[in-house]
């Protein structure tokens, strides 16, 4: 798990990479929950997330946003924060760039940047959305959502409810030519305290069922 610093449009980032198996591994990029209220690379749903992908060979980069640890720059409301998501993009397709594929995984304010990422770049071809911030920040840019992908939610989230993501995922149902998975997880709060092993395990299924090839790749 080496430490790596690229180039942001705000100055040097700083992200853990892990390379793939495989010359065309698919890439993984992990986003954290909001910079102004503690998130960071390291928090641990990002932290698992991220060797739940490094286990199925693929090549998988978490950052700190601009202004989080020893990335440069400040808080920009989420617009810088997408640019910042796009060169670890950039970074990653330059470092793998016989990938495959790419796929994107956030929760809370990283979901919302996440899914953006998604609407921008057609070779993101699933996503893992948890604890979406859908109270929070619109998500009607998703119309139509281009990839399949799965939402993860709290029954105990005192942040963003849980009415409020089943709102979201009930229209992006409706689309045709892609399947949205919606899970909840009894008892989980904003960040999944005390649930992340019940969180791990409904996100290995997903991908069990989306890409079982990577099932053994460890």
């Amino acid at each position: 798990m080496p430490e790596v610093i690229f180039t942001g449009e705000d100055g040097r980032l700083e992200g853990r990479f892990t390379p793939g198996k495989t010359r065309n591994s698919p890439i993984a990029i992990i986003l954290h929950p909001h910079p102004q209220f503690g998130g960071t690379m390291n928090n641990p749903v990002v932290y698992h997330l991220y060797y739940t992908f490094v286990k199925r060979g693929f090549a998988a980069l978490r950052f700190n946003f601009r202004g989080v640890g020893r990335s440069q720059g400040s808080f920009d409301h989420g617009q810088g924060e997408l640019s910042d998501a796009a060169a670890a993009l950039d970074w990653a397709q330059a470092n793998n760039p016989d990938a495959r594929a790419c796929w994107i995984a956030g929760i809370s304010f990283g979901a919302w940047i996440g899914m953006q990422l998604l609407m921008r770049r057609p070779e993101v071809e699933g996503f893992i959305s948890i604890a979406a911030p859908a109270s929070l920040y619109d998500f009607s840019f998703l119309a139509p959502c281009p990839s399949s992908g799965l939402f993860v939610h709290g029954d105990k989230d005192a942040v963003v409810p849980v009415a409020s993501v089943g709102q979201l995922v009930e229209k992006l149902k409706t689309q045709k030519g892609i399947v949205i998975d919606q899970q909840i997880v009894k008892g989980a709060n904003h960040f999944f305290d005390g649930k992340t092993d019940e969180l791990l395990s409904i996100v290995d299924d997903y991908l069990d069922k989306r890409l079982p090839q990577t099932k053994d790749a460890a």
